[in-house]
């Protein structure tokens, strides 16, 4: 199934930790985010993507482990060069080792999963053309 579409999402969460965040970015010195995606697909679920267009920024304040944080997120809408191999319904772990754990879930389906930021379970299931700008200001 190549060129296909990615209509589920993957996530990852951290061993032992029960919530999920969409798959992907930590931008190196001197990389946009684009290319940091391209990158961490690779590196992470040796999946090779083709970034078709910025979809959300999600401003993002949240308190985790008794520090205050504020995420600046971009989201994008890709699709696959080729066929993802760890294309299932089973939870995962990605190449780097067992450390984190990978799940695609179906968008129909983001309601039983614990995500964050919460804003992408509605936004990924009515995505419009255009870039949507979010602020999120949630204590986990």
């Amino acid at each position: 199934m190549k060129g296909m579409k990615f209509m589920d999402v993957v996530f990852k969460t951290e061993k032992a930790v029960f919530n999920y965040r969409v798959a992907g970015i930590w931008i190196e010195i001197a990389e946009d985010s684009q290319s940091s995606l391209k990158r961490e697909f690779h590196e992470e679920l040796g999946i090779d993507i083709h970034v078709d267009r910025m979809a959300f920024v999600i401003e993002n304040f949240f308190e985790h482990g008794g520090r205050d944080f504020h995420e600046i997120g971009f989201y994008y809408a890709i699709t696959s060069i080729g066929n993802p191999s760890s294309y299932n319904e089973a939870s995962f772990h990605g190449i780097e080792g067992e450390r984190l754990i990978f799940k695609w879930t179906p968008i129909n389906e983001l309601n039983e999963v614990a995500l964050y930021p919460e804003c992408l379970r509605n936004a990924l299931k009515d995505m419009p053309p255009f870039i949507q700008h979010f602020v999120v200001k949630k204590i986990i």
